[in-house]
């Protein structure tokens, strides 16, 4: 016999349960992102698609440090520029506007976009050869890292199409002698990738003597890239549904 509650379907939270829940995580990952060291005082974001919108996403106040950062002071824009909301009156950091606007707009899928300064992060962008295929947190990017050069503090908008070509459909990228930045369908994805990508610079960068590594061989980083990898097949291949 089958039971009422195995025949009820559960319904999707209305969009302004949605957007409570997404501004509760947003200011949850600035904080993390300060607990673990990954802030660069006032500069650097995070930002996410507001549920039922396109065209519109929340960002951190400029001024503020990642720790003071919370759900109900985050500021929305929209993506001409337009400041929708902006509870302490502080306004948005243009040069995160330029690129945030332009994966937001670009790239559906990516619900959350994270970007971070880190001295791992940058000195390993600074590398010819970027990030390695050197160990386990290193090789969930095999196949999944775009890069894009530096072209000097993001004011100009008209980056924003190369910086997306660049991106493609991928959710992981170095920016040249700049930093990292991760997209991700949700908040913690977002989140989990930037924190796996950063022990992956930092891990490349302990290696001191890189004439006596360990390489790994070319039938092993096959068998780990997408799509023979079911985890990388799942974050960097799959293109999910759009929520809207």
């Amino acid at each position: 016999m089958t039971s009422a509650a195995q025949n009820t379907v559960k319904a999707w939270p209305a969009v302004e349960d949605q957007t409570l829940q997404i501004r509760i995580d947003l200011a949850a990952a600035y904080r993390l992102i300060h607990r673990l060291g990954l802030d660069d005082s006032i500069y650097t974001h995070i930002s996410v698609r507001l549920p039922g919108r396109n065209d519109r996403f929340l960002i951190n106040p400029y001024g503020l440090r990642f720790e003071e950062v919370t759900a109900s002071n985050l500021v929305t824009v929209d993506l001409d520029g337009h400041v929708i909301d902006d509870p302490m009156g502080l306004g948005i950091n243009p040069a995160g506007f330029t690129i945030h606007s332009a994966i937001h707009a670009a790239r559906h899928d990516a619900i959350c976009v994270l970007h971070t300064h880190t001295v791992a992060g940058i000195a390993v962008a600074c590398q010819k050869q970027g990030l390695l295929p050197l160990n386990q947190w290193s090789l969930q990017f095999t196949d999944c890292l775009a890069y894009h050069d530096y072209e000097g503090i993001a004011l100009d908008l008209d980056e924003r199409e190369r910086l997306v070509a660049d991106l493609g459909d991928k959710f992981v990228m170095v920016l040249r002698n700049h930093g990292m930045l991760t997209c991700g369908r949700s908040v913690a994805e977002a989140f989990k990738l930037m924190h796996n990508l950063e022990r992956s610079c930092r891990a490349q960068l302990a290696l001191a003597d890189r004439s006596r590594l360990c390489q790994l061989t070319d039938g092993t980083l096959n068998n780990l890239s997408a799509p023979a990898n079911p985890f990388l097949n799942e974050v960097c291949n799959v293109q999910a549904q759009d929520p809207d």
